[in-house]
């Protein structure tokens, strides 16, 4: 990452595992053999995928009508669940590649930027100008920066309804700010080499706090047009609301109230402000928004502290990349020059320094209390967000659900997006209920403040097994050297040192995770990974098999590929799996990485957007860096197998490994391009599957500007059919 002057890019990773787990991958046998599906793993109907809940605006009809999935009344009949099915090939045009200033997408659709960077959600808020007349404050009711994951809640009358489409709430993130788009409002660097090193940049407090609100997500009343065709923003909902970095926030589950998150700001520990680096999202089967903190670590400050602290949090807080004399990244905000006690702590609060004699003295914990699944009601506008803590704390990508089945544990799917991290899943301790369908934080305090967080391990052969961070279990206890665990919040807090310890095995940076309608089956983007096969803690592995030189780069998996697995019995509270890898991104020239024989319509680099619809089809959306010259980012339609479709396959750097079947135009296709410099990302469909959300973030040139403005500005664009038809209702004519 290069500080001052520079764009804050989401490819700013923190790399901080130097952990040596490669030596449980090199006892197994690393010959790899083609095996079947796990029993029952797969075959799951969409139905059993989305049981009772009303999730995706299904009826209980027991129609046949194959898939014209449904009409402009939101009372319509929908094709029942079980009918909800796939095409069999994509029909769509592909589109080409582009690294046009514009976006393109398929024959027969439209592209719409919408909700752009500054957008007031209030009347008596002046439009966004590329000047300094936007106030600091004013960005509490404007759209934040680098819109994100997303999603869509049916709204009819007060409260939420899955099946409706007319009107709804689109909720969203805002993961981080880019200097170049809010320069214009006087990003400004005060220099004094003389000043202590985490100080010796310091910035303006109004630039601070405009950043600060310019974090978090957004909930946004939406309502169709008039026309039948796209929507348009309910300027002064009551619904409308910013959830900032500077929000209050309750922390739940094991953490809160333990002595590793007491600060001055609350020394009883179950309080903080703000939520922060919100990156992916997902949805809870009850109908709460699911938000994640990723790259927490940019905004925090750590000065020379290391003897106020134990050698175990010591190396706790440097797993998470926060070493002594660590200045943060750009943003700076601990700097800002303050007279007064009370505007002093409003931005101490992101110095993680020890400075007192206690925690209660000063912000050391401030640290602790992020980098977890935060839960918001998007229908009650009064309510707090509540942070997870059960769930783990890292650098969360997003959070997906399994199937839900009356009777049995929920189960949530994350990934830890650095290089070298690792996959998780939740199992809660409750039993699900479809009566606990609406039934919003309450809900949410049964299933996630209390359960079993797993972490992944894939053998080399093709199975893999989920190992419990859970104290006194496995080493996870005060024996263990790096960081003797004193109880289950420590584990919670370091659970990066708990994976360590378990030797969970070390990813291409795990990012979103879906999980497939028709089989049951997980997949997550590993995006890439500079340093496979190059650094010796990051050696290969099956699940992690190229490292290769390529355009111009040096040696790693630049491009990325998508891993997937079928828990064992179907059962995804299980504790064994089988996988293999989906997809191999790679430039469709690079003959010796293309594994998934990708051609010029859907060739694609760094996966990191992942999306199944509720009828099968998988949305991908790309993150890169290494094929920018040839195509900026893009959205692409898939149509996966299951585990084992494929055969066995030896690298190009050697290493064995398993590929799903190759791709063709009729199973993956190019079906958008963002314009020049962007990232595509978050992802959501309407009930009615006639509108497609996407985002924008960091576009270059003047994409999103107002009229004759310069400033390029992130955004969500609205995907419809030109005719207002179902999104890919050609492929199923």
């Amino acid at each position: 990452m290069t500080l001052l002057n520079k764009p804050l890019a989401h490819e700013a990773v923190e790399d901080s595992n130097t952990s040596n787990n490669i030596e449980f991958q090199t006892i197994i046998n690393r010959r790899m053999h083609r095996r079947h599906i796990l029993k029952g793993g797969t075959g799951l109907t969409a139905a059993a995928f989305f049981g009772a809940l009303p999730l995706v605006g299904c009826s209980d009809d027991d129609d046949d009508s194959p898939s014209r999935l449904p009409s402009d009344d939101d009372q319509a009949a929908i094709p029942a669940q079980g009918n909800l099915k796939r095409p069999d090939t994509l029909k769509f045009t592909a589109v080409a590649h582009s690294t046009a200033d514009t976006m393109s997408v398929a024959e027969g659709y439209q592209a719409e930027m919408i909700l752009p960077l500054g957008t007031p959600l209030m009347s008596g808020i002046a439009d966004w100008k590329d000047n300094r007349e936007q106030s600091a404050e004013s960005f509490e009711w404007r759209m934040g920066d680098n819109h994100d994951g997303m999603w869509f809640f049916g709204k009819k009358g007060n409260n939420y309804d899955a099946k409706a489409s007319k009107n709804g709430l689109l909720v969203m993130n805002h993961e981080y700010v880019n200097s170049s788009e809010l320069s214009p409002f006087g990003y400004h660097v005060i220099s004094d080499n003389n000043a202590a090193p985490i100080y010796q940049n310091r910035r303006l407090a109004s630039d601070v706090r405009r950043e600060v609100n310019c974090h978090g997500v957004a909930v946004v009343e939406m309502t169709r047009r008039a026309d039948g065709v796209g929507y348009e923003m309910v300027k002064d909902s009551k619904y409308n609301r910013r959830i900032t970095s500077s929000t209050p926030a309750q922390l739940t589950g094991p953490v809160a109230g333990s002595d590793l998150v007491k600060t001055k700001f609350d020394p009883t520990g179950f309080q903080t402000r703000g939520i922060n680096n919100n990156c992916g999202a997902g949805l809870s089967p009850w109908g709460t928004y699911l938000t994640t903190e990723e790259n927490f670590l940019g905004v925090f400050a750590r000065g020379q502290d290391a003897e106020q602290l134990s050698a175990g949090h010591n190396y706790g807080r440097e797993r998470y990349g926060a070493s002594e004399n660590f200045p943060g990244w750009e943003y700076l905000w601990h700097t800002p020059y303050a007279k007064d006690e009370i505007i002093a702590d409003e931005f101490a609060r992101w110095n993680m320094t020890a400075t007192g004699a206690d925690a209660t003295e000063d912000y050391r914990n401030g640290f602790n209390t992020f980098g977890y699944i935060t839960e918001i009601d998007p229908f009650d506008r009064h309510s707090a967000p509540q942070k997870r803590t059960a769930l783990g704390r890292f650098a969360h990508e997003n959070c997906a659900y399994a199937p839900v089945e009356s009777g049995k544990p929920v189960v949530f799917y994350m990934g830890d997006d650095a290089r070298g991290e690792y996959i998780y899943k939740f199992v809660s301790k409750a039993r699900w209920s479809n009566a606990d369908i609406g039934g919003g934080l309450k809900a949410g305090d049964k299933y996630l403040n209390e359960g079993t967080l797993y972490v992944a391990v894939f053998h080399e052969d093709g199975r893999g097994e989920w190992r419990p961070l859970v104290y006194g279990q496995n080493g996870l206890d005060a024996t263990n050297a790096e960081l003797p665990f004193a109880g289950q919040d420590e584990v919670l807090v370091f659970a990066r040192a708990a994976a360590d310890a378990l030797g969970a095995t070390k990813m291409d940076r795990p990012e979103w995770v879906s999980v497939s309608p028709m089989t049951g089956e997980v997949y997550v983007t590993l995006t890439n990974n500079k340093y496979r096969g190059e650094r010796e803690d990051q050696p290969l592995s099956a699940a992690n098999p190229r490292s290769y030189e390529a355009r111009g780069k040096s040696r790693g998996n630049d491009n990325g590929h998508i891993i997937r697995w079928a828990e064992a019995g179907g059962d995804h509270a299980a504790t064994r799996f089988e996988w293999d890898i989906y997809l191999f991104a790679a430039p469709s020239e690079l003959a010796a990485e293309n594994l998934s024989q990708l051609n010029k319509n859907n060739d694609l680099s760094s996966p990191d957007g992942l999306y199944f619809d509720p009828r099968g089809v998988l949305w991908i959306q790309t993150d890169d860096g290494a094929y920018t010259d040839t195509s900026s980012c893009m959205l692409l339609a898939a149509l996966p197998g299951q585990v084992n479709d494929g055969t066995t396959i030896t690298t190009s750097a050697g290493q064995q490994t398993r590929v799903g079947m190759t791709a063709s135009d009729d199973s993956i296709k190019r079906f958008f391009v963002g314009p020049e410099g962007c990232e595509v990302t978050g992802i959501t469909m309407t009930p009615d599957f006639k509108t497609l959300f996407i985002n924008i973030q960091h576009p270059g040139n003047t994409w999103g500007a107002v009229a004759g403005g310069s400033t390029p500005r992130s955004a969500t664009v609205m995907i419809t059919r030109e005719d207002g038809d179902v999104i890919l209702a050609e492929s199923f004519a």
